[in-house]
């Protein structure tokens, strides 16, 4: 057995997560969480929460949007068109594969696939005698697959929506509003933790690649013409290591290790907020358990990137078994979204910044010429105003050029606007922000913690998690069930959860078995209850990693608590 397989028994031996709808076969791409696993992956959203909206309380506002979301806000984000993935089936069994996936299993690491068109691959598994896994088959054309669950909403088939293969979607529709509500200040960012979904073509890495996932995620907005980060003093000594775009096409897995200060100021990272954000996440990961030479920034080459993205930067680990795994990512997502949805919404999404006096300037103004449109238009006319409005003059007038142009679903006629230059006292400007994202997935964190915390000592397995997500504080035995050590232990056990611990009490096997439990469910602490605490109110305290033991007053044991868990 790998590490993978041994963390995959006692995820499912200790209550941590196992497949879902497993006594049905199981389907692969989904995950349950028994007992342990909750705790586990809910202290990490928590910690998670602590480093990057709590500390920025006043920076970063967490919001809760719906998962199920219209057709028209993937349509305008460019999900529906290009949140995609390669499939190739096999022409024998009928079995689909995610084609880069199959050619990378069969034939390593292959340069440029991520970015390959359908032709480039159809050429590749020609050329390298790619075969059907399953049965040997030979495989067909490769062809794109929308990876955005499709459903309805209500009983009307027309009224098309999608369940959210992102948390951002949300933040950008709202970012006006809440931009609004909480005094018109930039630089801001929203913050979601919740489900998403991907309908992933053949998931097969366990709690790596999941059809259905928790998404940790933030998009911060501020102005492209102001875009330092009064923040990045905080970490502009912090070392990161990168590889850049340059060392990706050369194929190199060898970072190069710099300052964040230094990554900003070479180009190497072009937004401050999104290096800033890359420093926090450095920090994060290490504290789940990945030292700074165990982790990098990877960066996607244009051809690789989503379609969103000015820059893109993958946070990586290693894993026993898969390598190198993405646990992060960092994207510049420029004025892409809120511009898109700004024009198909026909909602104005922009922020005003005042100038400190007014300056005097021509400008094109674009009027529209209300009785014509009304005339032609009807009942569509306050639409056609809405679609003229949403887009500056010169844009429209750059459509309009060479005719009528569709805009946000109405046809808009060189007719319905005047244009015009003229001299106004301009008091400030309208931009829309630019965003920078860090976006993480904590259901993969969750594998990767346990992952990293998992050890064998004299024969027996240690989850040495870090002590400020182990999902249990510390571990009650009665060392015998009589003679009121029970009743005493169970007494001091309710005490400390009185404290706000999570305590587990144990009083079944011998006392050897139950530390083994409870340095398998990864509880830094075991206490003790024995005869000698009926005589002088001492406990027993063992430490999970060194299995050294002292003795401290019972009564004593929750400030304990709290300077080792420094609460």
């Amino acid at each position: 057995m790998d590490k993978y397989d041994k963390v995959i028994d006692l995820a499912k031996r200790r209550g941590f997560f196992w497949p879902s709808s497993e006594i049905y076969g199981g389907v692969a791409g989904f995950l349950d969480f028994g007992p342990m696993g909750t705790l586990l992956k809910r202290n990490i959203e928590r910690r998670w929460r602590e480093v990057f909206i709590r500390r920025h309380h006043g920076l970063v506002y967490e919001i809760e949007t719906p998962v199920i979301t219209p057709s028209r806000i993937f349509e305008a984000s460019g999900h529906v068109d290009h949140f995609t993935d390669v499939i190739v089936e096999c022409t024998g069994c009928r079995k689909r594969f995610r084609a880069d996936h199959i050619i990378l299993e069969q034939m390593g690491e292959v340069q440029g696939i991520e970015g390959m068109t359908t032709e480039e691959l159809d050429d590749v598994i020609a050329k390298r005698g790619v075969k059907c896994t399953e049965c040997g088959g030979k495989l067909g054309k490769v062809e794109t697959f929308n990876l955005l669950f499709k459903t309805s909403i209500g009983p009307y088939s027309e009224n098309v929506a999608y369940l959210r293969p992102e948390a951002a979607q949300g933040m950008f529709t709202n970012f006006k509003n809440i931009y609004t509500s909480m005094r018109e200040r930039l630089p801001v960012g929203l913050a979601q933790i919740g489900k998403v979904m991907r309908n992933e073509i053949s998931p097969r890495q366990g709690p790596i690649r999941l059809r259905e996932f928790t998404i940790m995620e933030i998009e911060f907005f501020f102005d492209p013409e102001s875009p330092r980060s009064d923040l990045l003093d905080q970490v502009a000594g912090r070392k990161l290591r990168l590889l850049t775009e340059d060392l990706v096409k050369k194929g190199s897995m060898d970072p190069i290790e710099v300052t964040v200060e230094e990554a900003v100021k070479e180009k190497m990272i072009l937004s401050e907020w999104m290096a800033y954000f890359m420093a926090l996440s450095a920090d994060f990961i290490s504290e789940l358990g990945a030292p700074h030479q165990s982790q990098m920034f990877m960066a996607k080459l244009a051809t690789e990137r989503a379609h969103y993205s000015a820059q893109t930067f993958d946070q990586m680990v290693q894993l026993d078994r898969w390598g190198w795994v993405e646990v992060s990512g960092h994207a510049y997502r420029t004025d892409y979204d809120v511009s898109r949805h700004q024009q198909h919404s026909g909602q104005d999404l922009s922020v005003f910044k005042k100038f400190d006096l007014p300056v005097k300037e021509r400008i094109l103004i674009a009027h529209p010429d209300v009785s014509v449109i009304s005339r032609e238009c009807k009942s569509d006319t306050g639409k056609v105003l809405a679609a003229i409005k949403s887009i500056d003059a010169k844009s429209l007038m750059e459509k309009l050029k060479s005719g009528s142009a569709v805009m946000n679903g109405v046809n808009v006629k060189p007719e319905y606007v005047r244009f015009a230059e003229e001299e106004q006292s301009i008091a400030g400007k309208r931009f829309v922000p630019h965003v920078a994202e860090p976006s993480f997935g904590a259901d993969r964190l969750t594998y990767f913690a346990m992952e990293s915390a998992y050890t064998e000592k004299e024969g027996r397995v240690i989850l040495s998690l870090p002590r400020s997500i182990a999902p249990v504080h510390v571990s009650v035995f009665p060392l015998v069930n009589k003679d009121g050590i029970w009743e005493k232990s169970m007494e001091i056990h309710n005490d400390i959860r009185s404290a706000g611990f999570i305590s587990d009490f144990d009083d079944g096997g011998s006392i050897g078995r139950r530390y083994a439990r409870s340095d398998e469910i990864g509880s830094p602490l075991a206490v003790t209850v024995d005869y000698e605490t009926l005589k002088d109110g001492t406990v027993t305290v063992r430490d999970r990693d060194t299995w050294q033991q002292f003795r401290i007053a019972s009564n004593g044991l929750r400030d304990y608590l709290e300077g080792y868990y420094k609460r």
